[in-house]
């Protein structure tokens, strides 16, 4: 009975580590340094889902052999395969000797989708929850 509220739980926990990350590209889409203070451009991160048990299913169904639920876990990853951006700044202090500046592989508006789709799909899942919190009561008061 409780499985639709894990599900959706690990959702939301999911989608809130996607806007998470989101907000850290949009933050450091113009950094230029890493965390050591070396001219390394910012590298972009992003949110790889895949499906997880998230229980047994031994106490559900008794003795039906009813599967665990599945749920969402989630991995944050770097994007290692888009190069950063090269835009000609000779003035800039971490501009090259050829005054090429290396900026970090964001692109704002990419981000954005990301970020109302994330949004989207959290709002799906506080519905579901409160969907299943409905069905829940609704059983329980045609059993009491």
């Amino acid at each position: 009975m409780f499985q639709a509220f894990d599900v959706s739980t690990s959702a939301l926990v999911a989608q809130r580590a996607r806007l998470d990350v989101i907000a850290g590209n949009v933050a450091n889409a113009h950094a230029t340094r890493n965390d050591a203070g070396e001219p390394e451009p910012f590298r972009r991160r992003f949110v790889q889902f895949a499906a997880a048990e998230l229980g047994s299913g031994d106490d559900v169904g008794a003795g039906t052999g009813a599967r665990a639920a599945t749920g969402v876990q989630f991995e944050v990853k770097t994007d290692e395969t888009t190069p950063p951006r090269a835009v000609h700044a000779p003035g800039h202090p971490d501009a090259g000797p050829d005054g090429m500046l290396m900026l970090p592989n964001v692109d704002l508006t990419t981000e954005f989708v990301n970020a109302v789709e994330a949004a989207r799909a959290y709002e799906a899942n506080v519905t579901a929850v409160e969907l299943s919190k409905q069905i829940a009561d609704q059983s329980l008061r045609i059993l009491g």
